[in-house]
């Protein structure tokens, strides 16, 4: 396991008897020794800092004990995943933590995403969490009680609730404005009487501040540092974190926010290194959207998760305080005959939700790997060209995560992952 936060056995010093002992002096000595070392052995391993801060967790899962998974509110829809398929894919016992997909900022707030998704759905028997049929004068439905059943049967789960994205991202410049009236805004809605006890923190997901995703942000370098600041004098010791951007190239993103000075509010960074490449470039080159190295004849310098990682570190945020991200699904394109990385393109491959992008779910038969570049799966089949991660390449990932002391991992999504929780499992 990895992470600064090692955990260690007390271990029972013995100390040297020297002269003669009586027979029953020493006999009553070996009865006491053996004692205290039973009782020791029983009481198992210290609660690391961490868990003293934010209650007990779940045995470790993933490098640094943190495994993070985003659950999506419109999942319910068209991708019929719901909560319960957590717990049968065997996911809930691999996460510690839950990020819900996603909230709006709106007028300078914290305000509900999706709200027939989030708490009026009604659920039946077979896909409650626990078997139980919602009713329709229950005061709560939706995800928000079956997330809160998912937590009754694994109590040390914790659930934040992940406002932005990238649609809903150009709200956080209002937000910027007053900074303090967000955090009250937020604190009061994830303590909403109605879902009280279910959410351990809040996320942020701005794209990006004081640079461009959908929209362009131009609230400066210090307005994101001023946010997480508002959000943890409001939240205290509840969680407050954010994804980030994971563009480490010379002037990229990174370097227009002031991350270092922000990240003494957050309990950890969550660096989105995926979506490095894409089939938004239509025409190519190839190139696998979620590499952890370098390689030679990749299309942008400061593209891969050990330099986005590099970087954040050099700006003096450590590894524990870094989880690093991974995609359960693929980016590909159509029209290419080259194989290997690098190739043309005709545009994006055709996708069941959206053009170029994948569930791995899918991929995994539909075009299996065929080799590997950067520390990722690519596969060619026929005219497509895809990039995604595999059981294998993602122990891979975390391997070199426990090198560099990274607090854990997080993914999108939940539902890309097959019914049998194949990717997470092969998290570590």
């Amino acid at each position: 396991m990895l992470g600064s936060d090692s955990q260690h056995s007390p271990r029972t010093k013995r100390s040297r008897r020297r002269g003669l002992i009586a027979f029953l002096g020493a006999l009553c000595a070996a009865l006491l020794t053996t004692t205290l070392l039973s009782a020791t052995a029983s009481a198992g391993p210290r609660p690391t800092a961490d868990e003293n801060r934010h209650g007990s967790v779940a045995a470790p899962s993933a490098v640094g004990g943190k495994t993070v998974g985003y659950f999506t509110n419109w999942g319910v829809y068209q991708r019929n995943y719901h909560v319960k398929n957590i717990e049968t894919s065997g996911s809930a016992d691999k996460l510690t933590h839950i990020n819900y997909a996603f909230g709006n900022v709106q007028g300078g707030k914290c305000t509900v995403g999706d709200s027939y998704a989030d708490y009026e759905k009604s659920y039946t028997a077979a896909q409650s969490v626990d078997g139980k049929a919602d009713t329709w004068d229950q005061p709560l439905r939706g995800n928000f009680n079956q997330l809160l059943k998912l937590k009754k049967k694994h109590p040390d789960l914790k659930v934040l609730w992940s406002f932005g994205g990238w649609t809903w991202s150009k709200g956080f410049t209002e937000a910027a404005e007053n900074p303090e009236a967000f955090a009250e805004s937020c604190y009061n809605l994830l303590d909403d009487p109605r879902w009280k006890g279910l959410f351990d923190g809040i996320d942020i997901d701005w794209e990006y501040p004081n640079a461009c995703g959908l929209s362009c942000d131009t609230s400066g370098r210090n307005a994101f540092g001023n946010l997480m600041k508002a959000l943890r004098a409001k939240f205290g010791d509840k969680l407050v974190t954010a994804a980030i951007t994971a563009d480490a190239s010379p002037g990229g993103k990174m370097e227009a926010t002031d991350y270092k000075t922000a990240s003494q509010y957050v309990d950890w960074y969550m660096p989105m290194t995926y979506d490095y490449f894409g089939a938004w470039d239509a025409k190519g080159p190839t190139a696998p959207h979620s590499p952890l190295s370098s390689y030679s004849g990749i299309p942008k310098e400061g593209f891969n998760t050990q330099a986005t990682i590099a970087k954040l570190k050099s700006m003096g945020i450590p590894g524990s305080k870094l989880l690093y991200g991974l995609g359960f699904y693929g980016r590909g394109w159509t029209g290419v005959t080259q194989s290997q990385p690098g190739g043309t393109a005709t545009g994006p491959a055709p996708g069941t939700y959206e053009q170029g992008i994948e569930d791995y779910k899918v991929l995994r038969s539909k075009c299996p790997a065929t080799g590997t570049v950067g520390g990722t799966a690519y596969a060619h089949c026929g005219n497509q060209w895809w990039s995604y991660d595999t059981p294998q390449t993602i122990g891979a990932k975390g391997d070199w995560a426990a090198q560099q002391g990274l607090a854990g991992s997080f993914f999108w999504e939940l539902s890309g992952d097959t019914a049998n929780g194949e990717l997470i499992k092969a998290i570590r």
